[in-house]
């Protein structure tokens, strides 16, 4: 329930391309995952969460919003991030 609780806190994930990012506000702060277009891809750089906002799910929550945003635009997703390389590793249905 703490969990659903926290969820009610966060904004909705927001692109940010002029700074080359997804946003997500958590508990007024922002966590972030950066990315660059590389041809035919989307590759994430960075993930970065608040402190208090991590192990909430919240950079999970960002980063599948991400994936799926990268799928819409037609894109491949790569990942130099470690939580990012995770992430595709626990859902492979991202995975390309």
């Amino acid at each position: 329930m703490e969990q659903a609780a926290s969820r009610r806190r966060w904004g909705k994930v927001r692109d940010n391309p002029e700074r080359n990012r997804f946003e997500l506000d958590v508990d007024g702060e922002t966590a972030v995952a950066y990315y660059r277009i590389d041809k035919d891809a989307m590759v994430f750089t960075s993930t970065q969460t608040p402190p208090a906002a991590r192990g909430q799910g919240a950079a999970s929550e960002l980063i599948r919003n991400a994936l799926q945003e990268a799928r819409a635009r037609g894109l491949k997703a790569k990942a130099e991030c470690s939580f990012v390389v995770d992430y595709l590793r626990r859902h492979p249905e991202f995975e390309d």
